[in-house]
């Protein structure tokens, strides 16, 4: 029983002298064991300073619709054209950066953008203060009309307070559906223009609100439609939307920037001229 014990004993102690060889092999003297750092950011917050990574990359990431002319649209050949795809190049080559064009529906743009997959918008984003309280503005570049379209033959909506318990047709989160609702209407939600137009002239809604410019657009492309305007009101100034914090705060002082030289040097009226046919960058023009 002895020699087992002690044969036990000698098996436990080659193997703690095995251990600590093998420690001390593997570990320096003095040397600390550390533990990994961890450096990305959390999903949906902005890693650091939004211009400097823009540089770095090279581009600028921008969301749009490209569906709603004049604003951003595909032309007759089927390249990405409108007012809001020559900013957003305007505002690209400013930082000297190549613009990266995201086509995406209208909903999902904001949340894009808040959620860091797109560096800013542009696409007739209407700046409201519920807005500004989720992400950091540029100045206004454009201040636009907002217009109230019925059927031809409805004769029985004239204002907004006509929209109580009717049907309109919008883009969801758009300030024109806001507006809709403001005023009692039930928004049905669509996509694209057309679709509104569409179903305005089907039956299936009863009026939309939407940007004067958007629809006046639309009756070019289509003078048939059975449809008319029968208000006209001020709609939201129009901003560059990017996410909130202080991360994008020089980029914001840049776009500003540029936008304002863009307005001095009259570049800004040009392109306004170009697809709206008059100016709407100067406010109550």
């Amino acid at each position: 029983m002895n020699n087992r014990k002690w044969l036990v004993i000698g098996i436990c102690a080659v193997l703690i002298i095995a251990i600590a060889v093998a420690w001390a092999l593997l570990t320096k003297p003095g040397e600390e064991v550390k533990e990994p750092e961890v450096t990305a950011a959390p999903e949906g917050e902005p890693a650091g300073d939004a211009l400097e990574q823009i540089r770095a990359r090279g581009t600028l990431t921008i969301a749009m619709e490209g569906a709603w002319q004049p604003w951003t649209y595909h032309d007759e050949s089927g390249a990405l054209t409108g007012f809001d795809v020559e900013v957003g190049a305007l505002i690209a080559d400013g930082l000297g950066v190549k613009p990266e064009y995201k086509e995406t529906a209208w909903d999902g743009i904001l949340a894009g953008v808040d959620s860091g997959r797109f560096d800013i918008a542009c696409n007739g984003v209407g700046y409201t203060e519920k807005r500004a309280e989720a992400y950091n503005f540029s100045t206004p570049y454009v201040y636009t009309e907002m217009v109230l379209v019925v059927g031809a033959d409805n004769e029985e909506i004239k204002s907004l307070e006509d929209l109580k318990g009717k049907k309109t047709a919008n883009s969801p989160n758009s300030t024109y559906a806001m507006r809709s609702e403001a005023a009692g209407a039930e928004v049905v939600y669509v996509d694209t223009l057309g679709e509104t137009m569409e179903m305005l002239q089907q039956g299936r809604v009863d009026a939309t609100l939407n940007a004067k410019d958007s629809v006046d657009a639309y009756l070019a492309e289509h003078p048939e439609a059975a449809i008319k305007v029968v208000l006209s009101v001020a709609g939201e100034p129009v901003a560059i939307p990017m996410q909130k914090g202080e991360g994008t705060a020089t980029l914001k002082a840049e776009i500003d920037r540029i936008l304002e030289e863009a307005r001095q040097n009259g570049k800004l009226a040009e392109l306004s001229m170009k697809y709206f046919g008059r100016d709407l960058t100067v406010e109550g023009k």
